[in-house]
Parts: C-alpha cells; sequence; structure tokens
C-alpha cells in the first residue's frame, strides 16, 4: 500500500522485454531490500536485484499493456514511493498500485500558481470519480476538480510539479490512472 505522496524521482537505466532498472538517489535505497514492494509512476512492483544506485523491477505482459511501464524508454523518468509502514503519515490517500487504466493528457493550462491538467479517459473509469475525490496519477496523490463526461480535471501546485515526473509531461502523454479504491467497492456492492 502506498500513499500517493511522491519521494523521488527515479530515471530508466536499463530495459528489457520484461524488466527496468532505475537509477535513484542512494537515500531513496535505505531500507529497500530484495522483494520490497515500490510504486513506480503508481505502479506496485516486486524489487528483483539492486546496486547501490539503482533498483531492478519485473513486470508481466498484463502490466506491459495496462500500464504506462511497457512504453518507458532509457531516460525516462519515473515517479517513486517505498511502500507505507505502520508508522506512515496519510498524507494522500490509500494507493495500491494497481493501476486501472491509462489516460491522456488533452491539455494543460496556467491557471494562477498551479497549472490544471485534463485527461480523457472512459466513461466507465469517469462513473467511479466525484469532484474533490481522490484519484493517483502516475502514483500521485491528486484531488478530481471536475468530471465530465469524458474527462476529469485536477490542479497540480508549483511544489508538486517540480518534485514529480508531471514537469515533463506534454498534452497527448500517457499516464496511469488508479480510481480511488472507495468508489470501486460502493459500485461493486451497489451492483449486488
Amino acid at each position: 500500500m502506498f500513499t500517493g505522496i511522491i519521494t523521488h524521482l527515479g530515471e530508466v537505466a536499463e530495459k528489457t522485454g520484461d524488466s527496468l532498472t532505475i537509477k535513484v538517489p542512494e537515500e531513496f535505497l535505505v531500507n529497500v531490500t530484495l522483494g520490497s514492494s515500490i510504486s513506480v509512476s503508481g505502479v506496485c512492483l516486486t524489487v528483483t536485484k539492486l546496486t547501490s544506485d539503482s533498483f531492478r523491477i519485473e513486470y508481466m505482459p498484463e502490466t506491459a499493456r495496462k500500464t504506462v511501464i511497457g512504453s518507458l524508454e532509457l531516460g525516462s523518468l519515473v515517479n517513486l514511493e517505498r511502500s507505507a509502514t505502520p508508522t506512515t503519515f496519510l498524507d494522500g490517500h490509500i494507493v495500491y498500485g494497481h493501476v486501472d487504466t491509462q489516460a491522456k493528457i488533452s491539455q494543460i493550462k496556467e491557471e494562477g500558481n498551479s497549472k490544471i491538467f485534463t485527461f480523457e479517459l472512459e466513461k466507465s473509469f469517469l462513473e467511479l470519480m466525484v469532484s474533490k475525490g481522490s484519484v493517483a496519477v502516475n502514483g500521485i496523490s491528486l484531488t478530481v476538480i471536475e468530471v465530465g463526461d469524458s474527462y476529469f480535471t485536477t490542479g497540480i501546485i508549483p511544489h508538486t510539479l517540480e518534485k514529480t515526473m508531471l514537469h515533463k509531461s506534454v498534452v497527448n502523454d500517457l499516464v496511469n490512472i488508479e480510481i480511488d479504491v472507495i468508489g470501486k467497492y460502493i459500485k461493486k456492492f451497489i451492483n449486488l
């Protein structure tokens, strides 16, 4: 489990058909061991190899199809968060790292000190979202501003923009989306 509060950025240093090696600041790897779960741009993945400044993860074909992990290239930046512990502050919201789908950035506009991102998303996922609810975008815990028929918006403050890979994002980029788990469970129980 994660909180959606990104602590570090990593860079893809090596890629094979089913694994990524992520170069990271050494302090990120404190208390990380083989088998640790790490959120890599919102995807919960298992550490399979460690060095002093990198870790490797392996991923399944389903992960490559469902998330942006399969389309990352050498040099791509990724958001990183170590898994939560019983003493972790829940500053964001409950994020499992189980990505539901991908969304496309359709607009980025400046508003005051922040940027408003608009994401195109399938209606079946939008039905699980509410204005002022939570969503994880590439693992970042964000507040939904507006939900439309084919999109949702969220605002990004300068601190979040600077500390996450969103500062490199442009229109038409794909991002991982994890819908708040509460909405998914409510819909499941209503449909029983």
